[in-house]
């Protein structure tokens, strides 16, 4: 099954790809593509934007209508394309550095648009393609390149941003729970507006190795150790909570889209053309 979507949906002569050994953002990439497979989506009407960083090389590998843009202006080329063209599918891959740094204004418009786009945040904690520097994502007092002795600012939830700034579908999960992952995607899709989907992924080469974190294996096992369901939070105390992330679907509510509510604009002044 796993050979019959590559053939299906990658371009072939473009792998293997550049990620390191342990990498997981071949995890959440196949997550991806087998979510849009399971929608019987049609290829010619899915448009896949990606910006700049490890993560975003993404759409390079993948055979549909592709663009991989500047740097945190994923979600900018993005809004032009879902603009110009409404009945396109347009999925955003991004990582943490790039949406939630460089990006972090065009996320938050985004959201508060409410404009029809999924977006898929990989998370590995680090900036990863450009040498290691710690990003908004890295938790407290951990290494990067240019945090030596630790980071000493607060990391960001981006979910809990996404949710203030006006997004109507929010979830996460990691590169462990793939199946729970391809859900959320699927889900997001089929959303009609802004949907945001955290996964968490794991850089061993960056962020493991300069946190002691172990090979790509052990972070997995971090991931499945200390991921929590939403659902099932209420059962753990919030001193059993202290080390632990959740997980699942945050939000998921109807509120008017931005290119719809654009349309009936541009609709009804053409009737108040008509009516001069």
């Amino acid at each position: 099954m796993a050979s019959e979507l590559i053939k299906k949906y990658y371009r072939t002569d473009t792998l293997p790809t550049i990620w390191c050994p342990g990498c997981g953002n071949g995890i959440i990439t196949s997550a991806i593509v087998r979510a849009i497979d399971n929608l019987n989506l049609d290829r010619d009407k899915v448009c896949i934007v990606s910006g700049i960083g490890c993560s975003s090389r993404a759409s390079g590998y993948l055979n549909f209508n592709t663009l991989h843009t500047t740097h945190g202006r994923a979600l900018a080329f993005a809004t032009g394309i879902k603009v110009a063209n409404p009945s396109l599918t347009v999925i955003v891959i991004t990582g943490d550095g790039d949406c939630a740094a460089i990006g972090g204004n065009h996320f938050i418009h985004a959201c508060r648009r409410n404009i029809d786009l999924t977006t898929i945040m990989f998370n590995n904690s680090i900036y990863g393609m450009t040498g290691g520097q710690y990003s908004p994502s890295t938790p407290s007092m951990d290494k990067s390149t240019t945090t030596p002795y630790g980071n000493i600012d607060r990391n960001f939830d981006m979910c809990k941003l996404a949710m203030a700034a006006g997004a109507t579908y929010v979830a996460r999960s990691t590169s462990y729970h793939v199946q729970q992952l391809i859900k959320l995607i699927e889900k997001g899709i089929m959303h009609r507006g802004f949907s945001f989907i955290e996964a968490i992924t794991m850089c061993p080469t960056y962020y493991g190795r300069k946190n002691k974190k172990g090979d790509g294996k052990e972070m997995l096992k971090w991931q499945k150790e200390h991921a929590v369901s939403v659902d099932n939070m209420k059962k753990f105390s919030k001193e059993e909570l202290s080390d632990k992330f959740l997980i699942g679907e945050f939000l998921n509510i109807d509120e008017p889209e931005f290119t719809e509510k654009y349309d009936k604009m541009i609709n009804s002044l053409k009737v108040n053309s008509d009516d001069k």
